[in-house]
């Protein structure tokens, strides 16, 4: 089941945000959109999980979580 991560950090890291989300299960990718120009993060990515179920609870656990000074959102993409 595909994620996707809004209101990140700019600074946040695809590690970062794999951890993250690799406690509530399987993580099959994990990617930040960065700026074609500047490299820099665009404040977004999106998460693959294996299992639904288990993207379904990090969904619930770390949607509006607080992650480097900001609320992440976490929705399913269609």
């Amino acid at each position: 089941m595909k994620l996707s991560v809004r209101n990140l950090s700019r600074t946040s890291t695809e590690a970062e945000l794999r951890t993250l989300f690799a406690t509530y299960g399987d993580v099959q990718s994990c990617n930040i959109v960065n700026d074609q120009d500047t490299g820099i993060s665009k404040g977004f990515g999106f998460v693959t999980m294996a299992k639904s179920d288990e993207a379904k609870a990090a969904m619930k656990n770390l949607n509006r979580k607080d992650v480097a000074g900001g609320k992440i959102r976490v929705t399913a993409v269609e």
